[in-house]
């Protein structure tokens, strides 16, 4: 069997768009010789649909769309195989499938309910679908496959030492007789993910000595980013064709020959997260119409890094930095902000708040009276700032890019409506120290664009004399990693402490202030989710609520 893996990008909602781009992929794959073309979970609605799937019309439209796409498919004389949402005829329960529809001859010829419905991190399909009581096998050629969507192939008894689901699909559907099992999914990138999902269907074909392709959607749907890395094994659970990470592919693999096309990807993780940002940020702005970013440079390291990713995804004439001096602003902060915005060929223009700034105190003077100077003063400057950048959105019709990392995002170490202003917070999953990482990489990409004195510079957020992040905050290090061990893996403060050799007061003040700004964190813009566990719509924590570790 000569099969295509379509790797694509779809968008949510677009049912034409994303038709045509099947429709597309599947002439491709026919003129190549391919008997059959699988692609990702979902394809003709996009994933996640979310509430989109409460809509009786939406769901008339895709069965519409599935349908024509059948009747103008049939020429090509290949098997198509996608994801759809399917309305279950019944009267009690969901009242919509999650399904695997195989097209040919103009028809469709078989559908595979997904069993599995996760609701987890991201997850939410118990909320929408209906799960399939039984599955069966389909037959494409002469060959008898085993048909999975995403979940209903990752609940192996013998991978997981805990698995969520009593049922293993893909074990009823070999023991049914299954020669070949054909996965698409909709399977969001994380660091580490791609080797994990690797490891997982290498074991399945090696178990049962069948050889299996495993389709995944590639591109950027709000929070979510999903890296394609789709592949196809042998029975010995050997790759024999792979997709690229990060960019729509079609590969073709020859289960008779063993053979396929193999194309490189990123070895390096932390290059696989750069590149998931870019991606991320690109289609967040394509999805939602949007065509340039507006951002504050303020010569400090995540700023440039937001840059960087910027010019990447949108191009170096579509991104805008703004330098925003304060009272407090040192001179090699203005002087860093321009040498960025030089060596990346982007607009900066100059925008003090000094004046705005000494309005608002003489302003505010007599409310203030008797009070001493605090942090009012010092988020006056930040708001300044965020008013800024929000008057020059609506004047240029450029969205605002968010600059705060996850570090800060964590214990609320930002301004509300100040400098958490904006439409996308692109580095809002990357930890303090992980941002100077993603920074070399920029650098070797971008002809070392970030200068050299940005990476040595303490952080600081310059919003009264001399001021530091460790004034207020652990050095970065330690701070990541009881972030790490308390937001991503929810470890108790106190072992926490044991583990890292910290005092146990350190780290209490650090989750204490996590718990605080729980508040802030769900008035954020939304952001780009790199690790195992963001904040945002995968994290649901109540924020008037009384429990304390």
């Amino acid at each position: 069997m000569r099969i295509a893996l379509g790797q694509i990008n779809t968008t949510v909602g677009d049912l034409v768009g994303n038709a045509s781009l099947i429709l597309r992929y599947a002439r491709r794959a026919a003129e190549g010789g391919a008997e059959v073309v699988v692609f990702p979970e979902l394809a003709l609605t996009g994933y996640p649909p979310q509430d989109l799937l409460e809509r009786p019309a939406f769901l008339e439209a895709a069965e519409a769309e599935l349908n024509r796409l059948a009747v103008e498919a049939a020429p090509l004389r290949i098997a198509i195989l996608c994801g759809t949402a399917e309305v279950a005829p019944c009267n009690e329960g969901k009242r919509v499938w999650n399904t695997a529809a195989l097209l040919q001859r103009g028809k469709v010829l078989f559908r595979q309910h997904k069993m599995l419905l996760p609701t987890y991190d991201v997850f939410d399909e118990q909320r929408y679908f209906r799960p399939a009581e039984n599955q069966s096998l389909a037959t494409i050629g002469t060959t008898p496959v085993a048909i999975t969507i995403c979940e209903d192939a990752w609940n192996d008894q013998h991978f997981w030492q805990n698995r969520l689901y009593q049922r293993d699909p893909v074990e009823e559907l070999i023991g049914a007789g299954a020669k070949a099992i054909l996965s698409i999914n909709a399977s969001p990138y994380h660091l580490g993910k791609r080797a994990l999902r690797q490891q997982i269907f290498s074991a399945t074909a090696r178990r049962y000595q069948t050889p299996l392709v495993y389709v995944n959607q590639v591109g950027g749907n709000d929070q979510l980013i999903f890296d394609g890395s789709s592949f196809a094994m042998d029975s010995t659970g050997k790759i024999i064709a792979a997709a690229s990470s990060f960019s729509e592919e079609l590969i073709f693999a020859n289960f008779h020959t063993g053979t396929g096309d193999l194309h490189a990807s990123h070895p390096e993780e932390i290059d696989a997260v750069y590149q998931a940002l870019v991606l991320g940020t690109r289609d967040y702005f394509r999805k939602t119409g949007f065509r340039k970013a507006l951002l504050g440079l303020s010569g400090g390291i995540d700023s440039a890094l937001v840059a960087c990713l910027a010019v990447e995804a949108l191009g170096k004439e579509n991104v805008t930095g703004v330098a925003m001096p304060g009272p407090y602003s040192s001179d090699h902060s203005l002087t860093d902000a321009h040498a960025l915005a030089a060596s990346l060929g982007i607009s900066c223009p100059t925008v003090s708040i000094n004046q705005a700034y000494a309005a608002m105190l003489d302003t505010l003077g007599p409310v203030f009276a008797g009070a001493p100077p605090d942090v009012t003063e010092e988020n006056l400057q930040s708001r300044l700032r965020g008013l800024t950048l929000m008057a020059l959105s609506n004047k240029t019709g450029a969205l605002v890019l968010t600059t705060g990392n996850k570090s800060e995002t964590a214990v609320g170490y930002a301004t509300l409506y100040g400098d958490m202003c904006g439409g996308l917070a692109v580095i809002s999953d990357i930890p303090k120290t992980q941002v100077y990482d993603l920074c070399r990489v920029a650098n070797r990409r971008l002809a070392n664009a970030i200068p050299e004195s940005v990476f040595v510079k303490p952080p600081s957020a310059e919003l009264r004399p001399d001021q530091k992040d460790s004034d207020s905050l652990p050095e970065y290090p330690v701070l990541d990693a009881i972030l790490a061990l308390y937001v991503e893996q929810m470890v108790s403060p106190a072992r926490i402490a044991e583990k890292l050799n910290l005092p146990l007061t350190l780290v209490r003040d650090v989750t204490r202030k996590v718990d605080r700004n729980e508040y802030k964190r769900q008035q954020a813009a939304p952001g780009l989710k790199v690790t195992t566990k963001a904040f945002g719509f995968g994290r649901r924590l109540p924020i008037a609520q009384g429990y304390s570790e």
